[in-house]
């Protein structure tokens, strides 16, 4: 079944790429923010980004492999590993983005602290939107995968 998405095929592919750099980027972000680690939630995001790139970095070389040696990925105990891991990564990347969303509100709208130039909120507000993006794609993968599991 070729759905669109699916591993080993080129939709895939650019899907798990897009992860990748948007998680990639939310971390450089994050890290280029002064003070950021002051917040658990904005480490969370950072780790939580870092395995979101280990994880989909290693599926996107999986495809290209594919890709280039004609390999079908539509193995059931290959789909379970990519429904499960897709499942947990994306579970904890909402998590992730979502904690580091409301202190985020927190510090501009509630705390004004955001009104002082040693508070970088726009990198906080652009490692998070990058972080939202990158789960955004994991979920189209993790949905796929979980229908891709059904089918095989």
């Amino acid at each position: 079944m070729a759905l669109f998405g699916s591993p080993g095929k080129l939709s895939g592919l650019l899907l798990r790429m897009g992860q990748c750099f948007s998680a990639a980027a939310s971390i450089g972000f994050m890290v280029s923010a002064h003070g950021f680690f002051n917040s658990t939630a904005f480490c969370y995001l950072i780790a939580s980004m870092g395995i979101q790139v280990l994880w989909s970095f290693g599926l996107a070389c999986l495809d290209f492999h594919a890709l280039r040696s004609k390999t079908n990925l539509h193995n059931p105990v290959l789909v379970s590993l990519f429904v499960v891991g897709d499942w947990v990564t994306a579970i904890l990347s909402l998590a992730a983005a979502c904690s580091s969303a409301g202190v985020t509100v927190l510090y501009s709208r509630d705390l004004g602290y955001c009104r002082s130039p040693q508070i970088p909120c726009s990198h906080f507000k652009a490692s998070i939107l990058f972080a939202f993006i990158s789960w955004f794609l994991l979920a189209i993968s993790s949905h796929v995968t979980f229908w891709l599991l059904a089918a095989v």
